[in-house]
């Protein structure tokens, strides 16, 4: 789970350093005191795009820590992603690091327990960490991509869904050969010969995909390898090697100004500058020599390389290209004579496109299979809670309709269907569920998804946006219960869905002469009644609403 967040200069926070514990967690506060900051900030470490605006004004660079601590179940997947990416295993019970650095540049820097890492493996190593429903998240129930997406994610079928999309695939392009192989069969004998004569031309030289770049390099280093040996043999002698070099000077500079150092602190700064000068400039040595003992002067390897490139250059001139174009010229030649070639076999290549089509629907008939089952099952959890969340009646479908011919995704698409009230027949999400139906069924989805995830930390940010009464005292009680398997923060300004927390923490923004800082309150119980009563009257908290978020902590 999340243990700790730390953000620096981030936006409107100065500093923050945030303990974090197991349960259900509520974060509360005034508009714009910046609640969602914190998920924007903790959003950097798993990989989204940064932006030089979110650094605080004034400072020169953002940084955010956050580190989880690392249970068994989450070390099982953990691990083996860490080590195909090259980091160090960590231990079950040991934590694991994310970090992100932005700076006014426009350069961000990423870190995996502080080995540098791409953006690309914060977000693959965050989403087995952290999952964030974002307050706009029920648009996507509108889009039948993301439906289908939901249904296979909650049911685990990504691994199913790759081999379908690969078996998919490989069918594919053996339909393109086998139409390839089609027209070439009707091609002269002269298209085969053409082929031959120009295959032959490429035998000696084979290209390889960005050879020309490298030889050319080469070439030029061996074609000036003996003045490269002089001027570094010089430049050496005259940093180092001489009895007169720049080294001894500044470092019999360095003897003299320590001597008059004793007799006056003035050569304090004089002795600052040269100190790092002398260490500069045997860096500078050390890279020269470096560099030196790789120079070599290969006369038979300049000859290969000599005859090499002007094999580039002829063949180009023959195909009227450019030398770097000639290994995918060659590729395509050879890909060419496969067609010509395969035609005269087409009959086993038609055999290996109804193999590759059996292959594949034999996989997606248990991709199918598994997500009939799925969708009954979420079909019925989600018409359940619906019931709670002033749906009384309503019913939630998932419609399967078959595809003749399949695509990448399976034989199937995968539609959501509502009904609002009793007798009332199913029909799309997009066309009958209003805006604040549409909040609710998707909310019930992640609750429900999220209570089967092995994801250990589950953020809602103002999921609960629009629904009120007695619905959100039910939205309450269904993240109090997912926290009692899973870490669970909720942004909320309903006090319905506050009163549940086990943790609760006010966000507060602080205005100085100069700057506005956002900052963060840990609520002991009297301080709760109190943030409650606010959500529940507004700037002006009376005994009643004191008295009524009283019974709310209380229920």
């Amino acid at each position: 789970m999340l243990q700790t967040l730390d953000i620096k200069d981030f936006v409107i926070v100065e500093h923050l350093e945030l303990d974090l514990h197991a349960g259900f967690t509520v974060l509360t506060g005034e508009t714009g005191a910046g609640k969602s900051i914190l998920l924007d900030a903790l959003s950097l470490t798993m990989g989204e795009r940064a932006d030089i605006s979110q650094i605080r004004e004034g400072c020169t660079r953002a940084e955010i820590v956050a580190i989880f601590s690392i249970q068994p179940e989450t070390q099982i997947t953990l691990n083996p992603w860490l080590d195909a990416n090259g980091f160090e295993l960590i231990d079950s019970g040991s934590t694991l690091q994310l970090k992100r650095i932005i700076d006014n540049s426009g350069r961000t820097k990423a870190f995996i327990n502080a080995s540098i890492a791409t953006l690309s493996q914060l977000k693959e190593v965050g989403e087995q960490l952290v999952d964030i429903h974002g307050q706009h998240q029920h648009q996507a129930l509108l889009k039948s991509g993301a439906q289908r997406e939901l249904l296979d994610r909650h049911a685990n079928l990504n691994e199913k869904l790759a081999a379908v999309s690969n078996a998919y695939k490989e069918w594919q392009q053996v339909i393109k050969k086998v139409k390839q192989a089609q027209a070439a069969g009707n091609e002269s004998k002269s298209q085969r010969e053409r082929l031959e004569w120009q295959l032959e031309e490429f035998k000696e030289l084979s290209p390889l995909p960005g050879e020309w770049a490298d030889i050319q390099k080469e070439h030029a280093v061996l074609s000036n390898a003996a003045e490269l040996i002089e001027g570094s043999q010089n430049l050496l002698n005259l940093l180092n090697e001489n009895d007169n070099s720049i080294l001894n000077q500044i470092n019999e500079a360095n003897h003299l100004v320590g001597q008059l150092l004793k007799i006056n602190d003035t050569f304090k700064l004089v002795s600052e500058v040269l100190e790092p000068a002398a260490i500069q400039v045997n860096e500078a040595v050390h890279t020269i020599n470096k560099y030196f003992n790789k120079l070599d002067l290969d006369p038979e390897r300049l000859e290969y390389l000599d005859q090499r490139l002007q094999s580039y250059y002829r063949l180009a001139k023959k195909f009227h290209c450019q030398p770097e174009e000639l290994p995918s010229h060659w590729e395509e030649l050879k890909s060419q004579m496969e067609a010509v070639e395969a035609s005269q076999n087409i009959d086993q290549l038609i055999k290996t496109q109804e193999n590759a089509k059996q292959n594949y629907f034999t996989k997606a008939h248990i991709l199918s299979k598994n997500r009939h089952e799925a969708a009954n099952k979420l079909s019925k959890a989600v018409s359940l809670s619906m019931q709670n969340l002033a749906m009384q009646g309503g019913q939630f479908e998932i419609e399967l309709k078959p595809l003749d011919e399949g695509n990448q995704f399976g034989i199937e698409t995968v539609e959501f269907l509502v009904s609002g009230h009793p007798g009332a027949k199913p029909r799309p999400v997009a066309k009958v569920a209003s805006g604040g139906e549409l909040a609710r069924i998707s909310l019930a989805i992640a609750v429900i998804a999220s209570s089967a995830s092995l994801i250990p930390t589950l953020i809602f940010d103002e999921v609960d946006a629009g629904i009120g009464g007695s619905v959100a005292q039910t939205v309450g009680n269904l993240l109090k219960q997912l926290g009692q398997s899973h870490q669970v923060l909720c942004v909320t300004h309903l006090p319905q869905v506050a009163s549940q927390g086990n943790h609760h923490w006010r966000v507060k923004k602080t205005s100085t002469k100069n700057s506005t800082i956002s900052e963060i309150e840990i609520l002991d119980r009297t301080q709760r009644v109190e943030e409650i009563a606010r959500m529940l009257g507004g700037s002006t908290i009376t005994d009643t609403t004191l008295r009524h978020a009283r019974e709310l902590l209380s229920s």
